[in-house]
Formats: C-alpha cells, structure tokens, sequence
C-alpha cells in the first residue's frame, strides 16, 4: 500500500481524552478513531493488525479441534431469564445492553454467549457418542460500561473470541481446559507478547475454577501476585496467602478504655499503643439479593488487612438460596443515606463491636431484621484483642471470643492477599506483585447452565445427565492494545513483528529525487511479491516527518533509499532497537525475509 493512497492522519499531540499510552498511541498514530463513548472505529492499519490477532487465535484454536461457527449477537432475555442471569447482567452490574422490539419482546446484544450456545447444545445434542463438541466464534461484543476508558481496554463495543465445549464428565472438561491453557499460552506467545497465566475469580460467568492470561504492562487493571519460584500466581481478587503472625497482645484484662476520635485502625493504635494485629475491626457491608432482599452483613477481620470484597460477594452469593433469592444485585459499605432505608437508631459509625445488637435493624418485609455475622479467620485466633465498645468515643481491651464475644458461626477467607504475603504452598516464599492486563479467562462451568437451562445428553446406560461445559475468551481487541502498552517508546508504538500491520516501510526521503523513487518503487514490489507485507511512504513530505512517522506507526523495519544508494545500498533500521545498517539492494529482500521469519518463529 502506497502511503499517499491510504487513509492516513497523524496527530502532533497526544488527545485529551487519551489517559494510558497505549491509547494515545493508536489515536495518534491513526489506528483508532473514537466515534462516541466507549465505541472507536478500527481503521485501515487497525484492521490489519485485528486479523493478524484473529488469524493466530484461529490457528491455535483449529490445531485442538474446535469448530468455528458465528452466533446472534441479539438474544432472547428468556434464554438469560432460564439461567438466572437476566438481573445479575441488566441490574446488578448493569453491563447489558437490553431493549425491547416491536414485537414487546426483551432482548438484549450479547455480552457474552453462555444461554445461546447451551440452547443450541439442548436442542442438537442428543448422545455420549456426540461429545465432546467445542465451538468458537470470533465476534463483536457488547458492555454497558459505566466508565468506559482506555480506549480499546475498557469500550463498550469490541471484538472477541469465545469459545464454549460439551463433554460427558469433569474429567473430559478438564483435558479439554488444558487443551486451551496451552493454546493460550501458544497466541500470547506467537503474538510476541510477554504474560503469565494466573488463579482468577469466576465472577458472573460461574463455575468452578478459571484461569486468566496477563499480559504484562505497568498500565494494567489488574495487580499480580505471584511467587519468584513459578509455583504461584493469581489475580489479587483471587489470590490467596498467610498473612504476617499477629503480634501478642499487650493487654491481660478486659476493659473498656476512652478512645475520643479515633474512627480509624491508625488512631485506635496510637492512643493505645498497640499493633493493628491486635484488633479486631467490624465493617458493615449492605447487600441486596435479586428478589430485592436487604442483607446487612457485619464483617470482622484483623486490623491491618483489608476485605477483599470479591471473595466477600462470592461468599454472600452462597447464601442467596436462604433469602428465597439466586444472585447479588449490588453490595457495598452504606452510607448515612442508605442507612435511613433500614437503621433503627443511630449506629456507632467507627465503634461497632462483633456484638452490635440486632435492634439496630428496622423489621421490614424486604430488609433481614439481623446481621449476617462473618468473621475472617485472620481473626478468629486473637487473644486479648482490642475492638470497639458498641459506643461512639470507647473500645475495649483484652477482649476475647467465647468470653466476652461470641464467635461468630460463619468462619470465611475474605482478605485480601498483598505483596509481601507468605505462600501458602512454601512459606519461605513471598508473594511480588506485577501488573497486568486480562487479554485471556478460561472457566471450568461444570454444570452450571446445563442445569439451569435443561441441557442433558444420554450415556452410554441410556441414562439422562446434564453436560458438563467450558468456556474460553480472548479479547482479540484488547490483546491488540495491551501489545502497544506493552511495548512502545517516546517516539511511537514498538509491534511485534507477527501482528504488526505491515512488516516494513520504504521510505523515500526526497520524492523529488528520480532514483530515490525508482529504487523504493523496485524494493516496495520486490518485498511484498516476496510475501513482506510493505508500506511505501511516497508522500511529498519532508524526510524528518516521514521518519517521525514510521517510528510513531511501529513499523518493524525501515527501508531508507537515501544517501547510501550512491553506493548500491540502502538504510533498514529496526525499529524495536533501532539499529541501523546499509544493505546492499539486491540482498534486502532476503535479509528481511530472514530477519521477519526469525522474528515469528522465535515466537512459536
């Protein structure tokens, strides 16, 4: 492609809209053009590198057997409503995009195809001798995002592969999920991407054990930890650990102590002179189950760490089926105006002991007139510990469960993980953090929508079971840009030769120079007969805007027919080093041939 033929707008200055690096490069650079919130069109050079990405994804995804198929991105709401998932996508975190036809029937655009592909299995699978069946699609999908941002990472329109597969038992589900985890590991790697494969939360999509693909960046969502042996790494929403040994109490005997403004860990600490790991902090959590249920949940967990409120939701999910509900519709810390739905009298905000009496709570059809009591097990073995009295301005001292308090039933892991943690699988490990951007999440769904929604196969007894099911994404968008946040410099976006847009880039310094055209138009159709897919950049320009811009595009290599023509060769400068080196002409082409072929499978 010819530069001066394509559409192709450089911007001087990074966008004010643009937040990472990543997104001000391809906004730049003129792979994106945002077209409202959340939503950008995929330009000429964008696409290119999209079906590089799609074209790896399919490859590694054919090589296991999966079939590719394509499904309707506008579903039914009532094969959502057969999964119980309708609430949890369109109210509780309100990521679907629902409407109503003509017709006065629901429907929502697809974020994901769960309730699609599970009817499609009810209806055509019948036998064991069927299984087991894996397909996949590669498709845009669709997310209501509350705040969408960094362009391409968090959009409400993107492209992704998901794949789904049947089998007659976890054993076979399980080979089937290995399959993926290797074939994830084989994209990221072919796609010349840096990552590590980590525990992750299931979240909304269920299930009984997942598997997320970092790639590594410093801009990345989602923090890290892992241990320097190999052995360990999980998504911090996920991650377990044994936190740091409480320190000894220094307190012998119960008391109740004058503690005036200390509504936080660190005030508590200084006016008594104690550890955070001598405390026993109570939080309030308000949750609301579908069926429109308020639960207020007290959580107490050692002083210095923090509720993970995932493994909390994960928790309170468990115990839907007491309310007479199926999910969380929302979950979080109420604030004074949240508590007039359903406070009796006022609370001691900051003070609250494991004890606080029920009667705080107003009876009411749609509010739990109890707290739900959970205690984290950071807490559960403290001696003469330090909590709060029950009364604003007071705590007391030398407490202990069984004695002044009682120990709450339910005994949970709800704290969060954090760097310096040692590992459950060898102590003498600590946990490092990195920071990571999710480009891939493979589930374990066991049975979850095959029993919901009536999917069942016939065994070899001629016995009736729900099929056991996996599912398998790849952001093919967002892999894209995480690859630019991954790798780029002051000058512009750095690719990975194997989804770059094109391998290289003639560039004509002075257009007006007879021979300097004439050899970049001999090398511009010798490389791409050649099979290097290359730009030729004939636009009338000067030189220095013309280098700026290859850098800022990524081009792997540049082909400068410059000066050193006099002598029969020419500039090629890789970009990712920059390194520059005069290449006789005739041997350019099998360099790069070299050098490119080098570059993928050195990847693979």
């Amino acid at each position: 492609m010819r530069l001066s033929q394509m559409l192709f707008v450089t911007l001087r200055d990074d966008p004010a809209d643009a937040e990472i690096p990543s997104h001000k490069l391809l906004l730049r650079a003129g792979y994106i053009r945002r077209i409202g919130s959340g939503l950008y069109a995929y330009l000429p050079l964008m696409w290119r590198v999209l079906q590089k990405v799609s074209q790896i994804v399919r490859e590694e995804m054919n090589a296991t057997g999966a079939q590719e198929c394509l499904l309707p991105q506008l579903q039914p709401a009532d094969l959502w409503k057969e999964s119980g998932r309708w609430d949890t996508y369109t109210k509780a975190e309100g990521i679907m995009f629902s409407l109503i036809d003509r017709r006065e029937q629901q429907l929502g655009l697809g974020p994901t195809h769960e309730e699609v592909i599970t009817a499609i299995a009810r209806d055509m699978i019948r036998s064991y001798r069927q299984l087991p069946l894996h397909l996949y699609q590669i498709q845009t999908k669709f997310r209501d995002e509350i705040r969408p941002r960094f362009g391409l990472m968090r959009g409400r329109e993107f492209i992704m592969k998901d794949g789904y597969s049947f089998h007659v038992d976890e054993a076979s589900l399980k080979e089937t999920y290995q399959d993926m985890y290797k074939a994830y590991s084989n994209i990221l790697r072919r796609s010349g991407l840096a990552f590590r494969a980590v525990e992750a939360d299931s979240g909304a999509i269920g299930g009984s054990g997942s598997t997320e693909f970092m790639i590594l960046a410093e801009a990345g969502e989602d923090e890290v930890l892992y241990t320097e042996d190999g052995k360990y790494a999980a998504n911090v929403e996920k991650a377990v650990s044994l936190p740091i040994d409480a320190e000894t109490s220094r307190f012998t005997s119960y008391e109740k102590r004058d503690t005036p403004g200390t509504e936080t860990i660190e005030k508590v600490c200084q006016i008594l002179k104690c550890s955070p790991t001598q405390l026993v902090k109570n939080v309030l959590y308000q949750t609301v189950y579908d069926n429109g249920t308020t639960v207020l949940v007290l959580v107490s967990i050692r002083g210095e760490q923090e509720v993970n409120e995932v493994k909390l939701q994960n928790e309170l999910t468990k115990l839907a089926s007491e309310y007479g509900a199926k999910t969380i519709i929302s979950l979080n810390v109420p604030n004074v105006e949240a508590q007039q739905a359903w406070r009796a009298k006022s609370l001691p905000l900051g003070y609250i002991a494991p004890d606080i009496a029920d009667e705080y709570i107003t009876a009411n059809k749609q509010i739990h007139p109890n707290f739900l009591r959970l205690v984290d097990q950071t807490a559960v073995d403290l001696k003469n510990f330090v909590t709060g009295a029950n009364e604003v301005g007071y705590h007391v001292v030398g407490a202990n469960w069984s004695e002044q308090f009682k120990l709450p039933e339910k005994v949970v892991d709800i704290r969060k993980s954090r760097t310096g943690d040692r590992a459950i699988h060898n102590p003498e490990q600590t946990l490092q953090s990195a920071r990571g951007i999710e480009a891939g999440h493979i589930f374990q769904l066991g049975t979850k929508y095959s029993q919901a929604m009536g999917a069942t196969y016939t065994n070899e007894q001629g016995e009736e079971k729900p099929l056991f099911m996996g599912c398998f994404g790849v952001g093919v968008s967002r892999l894209a840009q995480a690859a630019v946040e991954q790798s780029y410099d002051k000058d512009g976006i750095i690719w990975p030769v194997a989804i770059a847009p094109y391998h290289a880039i003639v560039t004509i310094p002075n257009i007006k120079d007879a021979q300097q055209v004439e050899i970049a138009q001999k090398l511009y159709t010798q490389l791409n007969q050649a099979g290097i897919e290359t730009l030729l950049d004939d636009r009338d320009e000067r030189a220095g805007v013309k280098f700026k811009d290859a850098d800022l595009i990524g081009i792997p290599y540049r082909i400068v027919t410059g000066r050193a023509i006099a002598n029969g060769k020419v500039e090629v400068v890789e970009r990712a080093t920059r390194k520059s080196q005069e290449i006789a002409i005739d041997e350019v082409t099998a360099t790069l041939k070299q050098w490119i072929t080098e570059a993928i499978d050195g990847k693979d």
